[in-house]
């Protein structure tokens, strides 16, 4: 896995992150942690727990005013990262105190990285020993200033394909994919589901054909059940709402870290089963 090195390239810490998890039968874990939620001090805490719970790698939110991508509890836990004082930088703080121990991608809007221009969210990205970038609301069509910068820096620009991709454009998506690709489960926003669309089957399997590195599912998946159906097929496996709500349910940060080490250490175990 992370192993504390860091002359890699991000791309290839994320790809020893997916070949240990293989390695030992299993799809990856990769926990979704808000930035500055509820408050600096908490968030990193937490995301230290999620590296001792058996996460393999760790999707970090930069909290932005309008998260397209995400339901209610995400969206909510931006507004109150952001009126906590969370920015871009106090967000690279925390990737920076666990991005040694694992591979983290920041999960970030495009007009947060236009803002800081690509190359200087790169460096900085960088320097906080960041392994890649999600962002979702980046066209392929409109990827390369943002692609090159991160490669120049060593990081791997993370796609998303969804159910609503066109066939064609999800190839070409998954030919230039890096890192991993994000597969979003179903049509919407993030959020928890009780049950996971069947035609994800078909779709996991597609994407695992056309793309040369992992394939990972997010958005819907709540349960360690669900977590361990997924991970009979895809690669790795992205749990964001029900993370995020337990750690807003918890009394302090205590409370918190207890919470997702509990939750975690119960999908590790599903996906190892």
């Amino acid at each position: 896995m992370a192993d504390g090195v860091t002359t890699q390239t991000g791309s290839a810490r994320i790809e020893a992150a997916f070949e240990s998890a293989r390695q030992d039968g299993r799809a990856a874990l990769m926990p979704y942690l808000m930035g500055g939620f509820p408050d600096q001090g908490t968030a990193t805490v937490v995301a230290g727990a999620y590296a001792e719970a058996g996460a393999d790698l760790i999707e970090l939110g930069v909290p932005f005013s309008d998260p397209l991508a995400d339901g209610p509890t995400i969206h909510a836990a931006d507004t109150a990262a952001l009126a906590a004082g969370a920015t871009l930088e106090s967000v690279l703080e925390t990737c920076a105190e666990i991005g040694e121990r694992i591979p983290v991608a920041l999960m970030v809007y495009a007009n947060m990285v236009l803002a800081a221009g690509p190359v200087e969210f790169a460096e900085r990205a960088a320097a906080a020993k960041a392994s890649g970038a999600i962002v979702p609301d980046l066209p392929l069509e409109e990827q390369d200033p943002i692609r090159e910068a991160l490669t120049a820096h060593g990081l791997a620009l993370i796609p998303l394909v969804a159910p609503t991709t066109p066939m064609e454009r999800r190839a070409r998506i998954c030919e230039n994919a890096e890192g991993f690709v994000y597969l979003v489960s179903t049509v919407g926003v993030t959020g928890e589901r009780e049950q996971l669309p069947a035609e994800l089957t078909e779709l996991i399997a597609a994407a695992k054909e056309e793309a040369s590195v992992p394939v990972a599912v997010g958005f819907g998946i709540s349960t360690p059940e669900q977590a361990a159906a997924v991970g009979k097929l895809a690669d790795g496996v992205i749990i964001g709402t029900r993370l995020v709500r337990a750690v807003a349910d918890s009394a302090d940060g205590d409370a918190a870290v207890a919470a997702v080490t509990a939750f975690l250490r119960e999908t590790r175990s599903a996906l190892s089963g």
